[in-house]
């Protein structure tokens, strides 16, 4: 029996990828709103939406500033979408064997899309219906949210095989549903491709294990944090970005069970693995800049001090 499984997230605020941002300020720009009035509010520039992260926060005040500026275009946006804005994920869909394991792939990592209305699927007789429900969304910005990323969802599902799957997109208070025939889901993609398919989705879960080791608080901190490493990422300014005051950050994190020096620490330590796995060796002056350190000793220093806390030796 055909079993669609749960979605993995069943709430909106997670990190998700800047690309998501990008496509809203590319949208906005063609509508003659500039990059730096969408982006405003936020604490993003431009260099950070090139294959960075952003906090749920830091996408839905875009939103919002669109909303503003230009109304209710959610439609208009999700219509830009499509499997390659999704970078892995969106490749692990479109190497599926079936359009029912693209659809699997799909909800396994539903935190490595953009969703704010997250889909939910089931069978209802002979039909597959795909529901959205935008009651938890923000009221004032619920119908661009539902309308864009339902819009989204029809896009890329029906670009999955030739011709589409015929699926019928309806709309309630917010809220919509797409529903198509149950035969549609053995029907084999064009891309489809094992290798491929194994090869995005380990890259998947790679990135969605990172951010599930941290929720709450700490999982936004994370993502602030690696926005503002080269800067050495201030506390003042990350608690800032929250709307706290440094007392309350730290009080919040410690009711968390972590320190802002360890999610420093976890950011500078996992990207610094990641610099010096590339292809190509990267001297170690640059990879203390990037990771926000006055100089190659500083760095080398903390390297030798994460090896030591791994090692068991130190405890600080």
């Amino acid at each position: 029996m055909t079993q669609l499984p749960e979605p993995a997230a069943s709430g909106w605020d997670f990190p998700r990828s800047a690309a998501g941002v990008a496509l809203l300020v590319e949208y906005a720009g063609s509508r003659g709103v500039g990059a730096q009035r969408a982006l405003v509010g936020t604490g993003l520039r431009l260099p950070d939406l090139d294959g960075g992260e952003v906090t749920a926060a830091q996408e839905l005040r875009v939103v919002r500033t669109l909303h503003r500026l230009l109304g209710e275009v959610g439609r208009d946006v999700g219509e830009r979408y499509e499997a390659a804005s999704f970078g892995a994920f969106g490749f692990a869909l479109l190497a599926s064997r079936t359009v029912l394991d693209a659809m699997t792939v799909a909800l396994r990592f539903i935190d490595l899309s953009f969703a704010f209305a997250i889909p939910r699927a089931e069978l209802v007789g002979d039909r597959v219906v795909v529901s959205l429900d935008g009651a938890t969304l923000p009221p004032d910005v619920r119908r661009f949210l539902v309308e864009r990323d339902a819009t989204a969802v029809h896009v890329v599902l029906e670009a999955l095989v030739p011709g589409g799957v015929g699926a019928e997109l309806t709309w309630g208070e917010g809220a919509a549903r797409l529903a198509f025939g149950v035969d549609q889901l053995e029907r084999p993609l064009p891309q489809r491709s094992p290798e491929r398919l194994a090869l995005a989705a380990t890259m998947c879960a790679q990135v969605v294990d990172a951010r599930r080791a941290r929720t709450g608080l700490a999982q936004d901190v994370r993502v602030l944090i690696t926005q503002r490493l080269p800067e050495g990422a201030p506390m003042p300014e990350v608690a800032a970005a929250l709307a706290l005051s440094e007392r309350q950050l730290r009080r919040r994190l410690a009711e968390e069970g972590v320190g802002y020096r360890q999610l420093l620490d976890e950011v500078r330590s996992s990207l610094a693995r990641a610099l010096h796995a590339g292809r190509a060796t990267m001297p170690v002056a640059e990879v203390a800049a990037r990771l926000g350190y006055a100089d190659a000793a500083a760095y080398l220093h903390a390297r030798r001090r994460w090896r030591d806390v791994a090692d068991g030796t130190n405890d600080r």
